[in-house]
Parts: structure tokens; C-alpha cells; sequence
């Protein structure tokens, strides 16, 4: 696997290496000791998968400390543009975002890690997502920033029209209004 910094360095891209033939194709997503070497020890405790149409943009979601979430995201079928924010207080980084189009065909993997609020945007008819989380869904920690907040200012290859948003995500506050409780320690 090649684990890749982006603009934020602890975001990470995982490009597997992709065995195929005429049968198909093969690659580990997830190894331990290869994630270990490259700084991710949190435990994974938790998976999910949503299943989402063309335009539905899902977040901007995290969780407060003590329960705040670690992921490692992947699109198992179709294509999306994923997107993660810190919201670390203190963070040299905070309120930037950094995001890249994941794919079934690039197999291509994100992991977002605690402190940071993500979200995506399905630009395929059909997107299926798989998370792995390193903390516990806890709903009564669970906070949403304003998807399109001009603060941030996220590039979304979606308009504000066309997007398809929760009733939760359609009244999110902008990040200046955002109960954020996650302090930066470069020791995290």
C-alpha cells in the first residue's frame, strides 16, 4: 500500500496495490501493521456503509471529544469527492479542508482522523461508502458544519440547487458557529 499526506498531512490517502486478471481484481484494504508504520494505531471499532444517489452530499460530520471518530473511508461502488475539515482548535491547519474523488475503480481509501469534520458528494448515479471508525457512533456527540460554508470554502463539483441534503445537513451552522470541543496536540 502507498499511504499519501495530502495538503493537511494527517489526512491520508491509501492507494492499494491491485491484483487483477480476466477473473477480476484483489487488494488488501486494511492491515495493521502497514496503518501502525504510518501513524494510524487508533483501533477500529465500528463499520458502516451508506448507500447514496447522484448530488446527495452527506456532512459535514464529526463528534465531539471524548467520542470524536478516526475514519477510514472508501467507495465500494461508484464515484464520490470526499472531503475532510480540521476542526482542531490551535491546529496551524484549522478550518482548511483538503478532498479527492474516490472511486470502485481507483480503490482508493481516506483515512480522516479524530478532529476532523467529513463529507462527500456522490458524483456517480450510485455510490455505496464504507467507513471504518475508530470510536463509537454517540449521537448525543455527533455535530454537522454548513456543507457549503464560504469560510471553508470547499471546491463541491455540486451547486448549491442540485445538491440533495439531510434535513439535519440543510440547517447546519457555519464553522464559526459550530460547538467544536477537539484541542490540536501535534503528540496526537
Amino acid at each position: 500500500m502507498k499511504f499519501i499526506s495530502l495538503a493537511i498531512p494527517d489526512v491520508l490517502l491509501i492507494e492499494p496495490v491491485r491484483h487483477g486478471d480476466a477473473r477480476g481484481f484483489f487488494f488488501e484494504s486494511y492491515r495493521a501493521d502497514l496503518f501502525s508504520q504510518h501513524g494510524i494505531t487508533l483501533r477500529f471499532v465500528q463499520d458502516n456503509i451508506s448507500s447514496s444517489v447522484r448530488h446527495v452530499v452527506r456532512g459535514l460530520h464529526y463528534q465531539l471529544d471524548p467520542h470524536a471518530q478516526g475514519k477510514l473511508v472508501r467507495v465500494v461502488r461508484g464515484v464520490v469527492f470526499d472531503v475532510a475539515v480540521d476542526v482542531r482548535r490551535g491546529s496551524p491547519t484549522f478550518g482548511r479542508w483538503v478532498g479527492a474523488e474516490l472511486s470502485e475503480e481507483n480503490c482508493l481509501a481516506m483515512y480522516v482522523p479524530p478532529g476532523f469534520a467529513h463529507g462527500f458528494c456522490v458524483l456517480s448515479d450510485l455510490a455505496v461508502f464504507h467507513y471504518k471508525c475508530t470510536a463509537y457512533y454517540a449521537p448525543a456527540y455527533e455535530r454537522t458544519i454548513k456543507w457549503d460554508d464560504p469560510a471553508i470554502g470547499i471546491a463541491w463539483p455540486v451547486s448549491r440547487a442540485e445538491a440533495v441534503l439531510s434535513a439535519k445537513d440543510a440547517v447546519a451552522p457555519v464553522l464559526a458557529e459550530a460547538e467544536i470541543n477537539y484541542v490540536f496536540s501535534p503528540a496526537r
